[in-house]
């Protein structure tokens, strides 16, 4: 029975953490430029985690009482994304992006650190499908403290396995063109958010 508990929260972590998404996207950036991806990787997966947390502790009740919170992500969260969105279609219509990247163009740590916590905690999705309904998920199980153990496994599983398994599509990158369709679909996918954001409220 323990072992089930822990099993169906990493299967329920999986099926939330697994869409495309902002986050997601972020992680195989990194991944394919090799920039600072196990930091990226932590950041990710313990901020999963402090969210997982959060739902599991009832957290979600908070959230459903005072929905502001949730309306500020929203708003904040489709203006970055939309902003964020842009910068990788200017890329993507760049004709000279390459895989090829100098010592001048590695990011600093903390400009990365600082992007992936806006994409993480301005992102309303993620209150709501991590939280509020995970959270809720979770009261169906006896031991929640095992259930959140293994919704949390899932997140550092999925997201070092993103970071480092990009490394495998790097030959594929090498090709500029490739490098421009995938800012081209990042921007797509950070759009499409965004306008989500504001219509799905």
């Amino acid at each position: 029975m323990m072992l089930n508990t822990y099993l169906q929260g990493l299967a329920v972590g999986l099926s939330l953490i697994i869409a495309i998404g902002a986050q997601n996207a972020f992680v195989l950036k990194q991944g394919l430029k090799k920039q600072h991806v196990f930091w990226v990787c932590f950041a990710c997966a313990l901020s999963d985690s402090l969210l997982i947390l959060m739902g599991v502790s009832g957290f979600s009740a908070v959230l459903q009482h005072y929905p502001q919170i949730i309306q500020f992500a929203q708003w904040g969260g489709a203006l970055f994304l939309f902003w964020y969105g842009l910068q990788h279609a200017l890329q993507a219509l760049k004709a000279e992006s390459t895989m090829q990247l100098s010592a001048n163009s590695e990011s600093r740590l903390m400009q990365i650190l600082l992007m992936c916590m806006a994409l993480t905690w301005l992102n309303p999705h993620v209150y709501l499908d991590t939280v509020i309904l995970l959270g809720s998920i979770s009261t169906q199980f006896t031991d929640k403290a095992l259930f959140a153990a293994g919704a949390v496994s899932a997140s550092w599983l999925f997201f070092f396995t993103l970071g480092y398994g990009a490394r495998v599509l790097i030959p594929v990158f090498e090709n500029p063109k490739a490098w421009q369709f995938l800012d081209g679909i990042i921007a797509a996918i950070m759009w499409a958010i965004a306008i989500s954001l504001v219509f799905d409220f």
